[in-house]
């Protein structure tokens, strides 16, 4: 299948209400927060896992779709696999000799795993299949404006032994801690290289299921630890060509987030605090695509 031929950025808005989008374990699960704007911080990792999941729920009996990241999966296993299917022996941490091998090798990875060929991979475990980098990367998103991560209370109805049963008829209740962002708008920055698809063999198809991945996912990942989240807006910037016509930054700064409600740079309410517009005039060379 033909990699894709165009280099494209987008710019994706997705909020949070009554959640937790992405908890800091080095803080004790709290909303992740840049301490200087006070600004929500939502890393890269958590959105690609959504991505995985989404992918694997949707498609994961498709041939070329497995996912190689994935909850209590062995790397060695998965790298086993193409040498297994391939019928070639491993060496401990070592690629075949063979330079067509080890390249056979890694090919085989990308072509049957749908996340190493979108965010690439690093295979050098102990049954090597080398390393690729993958044509999909993504910023880290940051909210609009400042949050306010509140810290909530809540206590258990069932027990698991006798003694905190004998506990909880005196009144003593097991108390717990929910950690929340009352509402909160992030946008994030993604960028999709022509020529790095071409190492793993990315192609127009993939880039379809990414889109319909970053629409849906949410509606997918529902849990009470999340709240209620949802994909806002997706603006898709699409070069002329493999390399590009105009600089990311420039593309970026065309999609505008404007406060309309309440006091800029204090904690929003809601997405009707907001108004969304994109700049598409007087451009050349790329083509500006409003998902949704």
């Amino acid at each position: 299948m033909m990699t894709i031929q165009n280099r494209y950025e987008f710019v994706y808005l997705f909020d949070v209400s009554n959640g937790n989008p992405n908890g800091d374990p080095d803080a004790g699960n709290m909303p992740r927060l840049d301490p200087e704007s006070s600004k929500g911080l939502v890393t890269d990792v958590c959105l690609k896992r959504k991505i995985r999941n989404f992918i694997e729920l949707t498609d994961e009996k498709t041939p070329g779709h497995e996912i190689y990241v994935k909850e209590k999966s062995i790397l060695n296993l998965q790298n086993n696999k193409a040498y297994e299917a391939l019928e070639i022996k491993h060496e401990s941490k070592k690629l075949p000799k063979d330079v067509n091998k080890a390249a056979e090798i890694t090919r085989w990875m990308c072509e049957h795993f749908f996340d190493i060929r979108a965010f690439g991979a690093v295979m050098t475990t102990e049954v090597n299949c080398g390393q690729v980098r993958g044509p999909l990367q993504l910023a880290f998103a940051k909210s609009i404006d400042p949050i306010i991560p509140l810290e909530i209370s809540i206590t258990r109805m069932a027990v698991t032994t006798e003694k905190e049963a004998e506990d909880q008829s005196g009144g003593n209740r097991t108390m717990g801690r929910k950690h929340i962002v009352p509402y909160g708008l992030y946008r994030i920055h993604g960028f999709i290289s022509a020529k790095l698809a071409e190492k793993t063999g990315f192609s127009d198809t993939d880039l379809e299921k990414i889109w319909q991945a970053l629409s849906l996912m949410f509606e997918h990942d529902r849990s009470a630890a999340r709240g209620e989240m949802a994909a806002r807006k997706l603006v898709v910037f699409k070069h002329n060509d493999a390399l590009g016509n105009v600089p990311a930054h420039v593309l970026f700064d065309r999609v505008k987030v404007e406060r309309i409600n309440g006091e800029k740079d204090t904690p929003a309410s809601s997405f009707n605090d907001y108004k969304i517009s994109v700049d598409k005039a007087d451009i050349k060379d790329v083509v500006i695509d409003e998902k949704f």
